[in-house]
């Protein structure tokens, strides 16, 4: 899918200058965009995702009651390299002093972001996620994980009521008993395409995964709305004999899939509005900041956070032994090894995989779904805990460990490769959800 942009001329009439740029602006954005027919301003417009003025003229002062008329967004690319012109900063922010929701790309990469991040914010009101769950809080680690907010019937409506999304439930224990009866054969057949890489681990625990990616699959094949999966694999790990990070690695590969660990909604509704919109490699991860102390190194069984420079502004990401669910294409390096964690099956399995070092990106939407906390810092590196409950986890630096930790919104945060916090800020004026950047 692409956005749809519907051009819009002013009323002084289509000029040659104005279809110049608008063939300059197809060209552009043929991978992003679909161009309807254009219209003139004022009149109704066809559905579209947003009105693109690849023209403007001081005529729209003039006209600034149709503008604040416009129920999408207006979309203003006035120069020949996919931008707002520098001409244009005047009307742009007169349009924008009257409410109008005015869109001012400064580059050709972030116009291509704000189209990807249009047809997002449509398929969202399309889209469902599908949860496998029974009774969650009531299994494993009871006391933790019934106080997560992404299980109340709250946060599910409000997900629905701010981006259309829809969450469907379905039987944890009736999905493991379904994956259990998959033939041997079949896994088999899926191990000879895409097991042949790194995975040190007994074969009946490699085929259990295997038949829980098929049973998942086929879910899949039979509701084409579905983009995103979450499971509550560890609360109700007595369900399955094995964990999913296989069927999410090859899920994603294979039909760009979004994941939720833990059944995390929040999560996933997160990561598919930031992965879909950048193009950015994207997982969930635990959140360990130094400054917690034991009340962190606890959880994960271990004595002490690594000697670093300012501790304060450091934190442990780790996720169910490793670092979390990385998929082979955003790591450097992957395995797919035997369980760490104590409350799941013994026969299940768990990803080891490294992300590139260097510039990293914290975010996730806060329960009111009006917010983002986002933070840049850096991925300095790995540390190791044999025998523990981080056998491989990532030491990240934060410019201001004390204010992150008084902002977080949650133990779990996307983490992104790379400084995306200005493009975030751009995705909430779509979105319509404010930034918390802290730096």
């Amino acid at each position: 899918m692409k956005s749809l942009l519907v051009p819009v001329y002013l009323t002084a009439g289509r000029n040659s200058e104005f279809d110049s740029q608008l063939a300059i602006l197809k060209e552009l954005l043929a991978e992003e965009a679909e161009f309807l027919d254009p219209v003139p301003l004022g009149s109704t417009l066809p559905k579209a995702d947003a009105a693109l003025f690849p023209q403007l003229l001081g005529e729209a002062y003039r006209q600034a009651p149709a503008f604040q008329n416009l129920n999408i967004p207006v979309l203003i690319v006035t120069s020949e390299f996919g931008t707002l012109s520098m001409w244009d900063w005047e009307i742009a922010g007169y349009l924008r002093n009257l409410g109008v929701s005015t869109i001012t790309p400064y580059s050709v990469e972030q116009t291509r972001m704000i189209c990807r991040a249009l047809r997002v914010r449509r398929e969202l009101q399309e889209a469902k996620f599908l949860v496998y769950q029974d009774n969650p809080g009531e299994g494993q680690q009871a006391s933790i994980f019934k106080r997560f907010y992404w299980w109340e019937d709250e946060c599910t409506q409000r997900m629905f009521d701010k981006f259309g999304v829809r969450i469907v439930k379905s039987s944890f224990r009736e999905l493991g008993e379904r994956a259990r009866q998959v033939p041997d054969h079949e896994a088999e057949l899926a191990r000879e395409r895409w097991c042949n890489g790194n995975f040190p681990l007994p074969e009946k625990s490699l085929l259990s995964a295997l038949k829980l990616y098929l049973t998942v699959r086929s879910a899949l094949d039979a509701d084409p709305g579905i983009r995103g999966v979450g499971m509550n694999c560890l609360n109700e790990s007595h369900f399955s004999d094995a964990t999913p990070c296989l069927a999410w690695d090859i899920l994603y590969q294979e039909r760009r899939l979004i994941w939720g660990c833990e059944g995390d909604t929040v999560s996933m509704l997160t990561k598919f509005v930031l992965h879909e919109s950048l193009n950015a490699p994207i997982i969930m991860t635990n959140l360990y900041p130094f400054l917690l102390g034991q009340a962190a190194l606890k959880h994960e069984r271990i004595q002490s956070f690594p000697d670093v420079p300012h501790p304060e502004n450091c934190i442990l990401v780790a996720h169910c032994g490793y670092m979390g669910v990385i998929p082979r294409p955003f790591a450097t390096e992957w395995s797919l090894k035997p369980k760490v964690l104590a409350i799941v099956n013994n026969n299940a399995s768990a990803i080891d995989a490294l992300l590139p070092e260097g510039d990293i990106t914290l975010a996730k939407f806060d329960t009111s779904f009006d917010r983002m906390v986002v933070v840049e810092g850096q991925l300095e590196g790995y540390a190791q805990y044999p025998g523990s409950d981080c056998r491989n986890g990532g030491i990240l630096r934060v410019p201001d460990g004390p204010r992150l930790v008084n902002s977080l919104t949650s133990h779990h945060s996307l983490l992104m490769v790379g400084h995306h916090a200005s493009a975030i800020e751009a995705l909430g004026n779509i979105f319509h959800f404010k930034v918390d950047r802290l730096s």
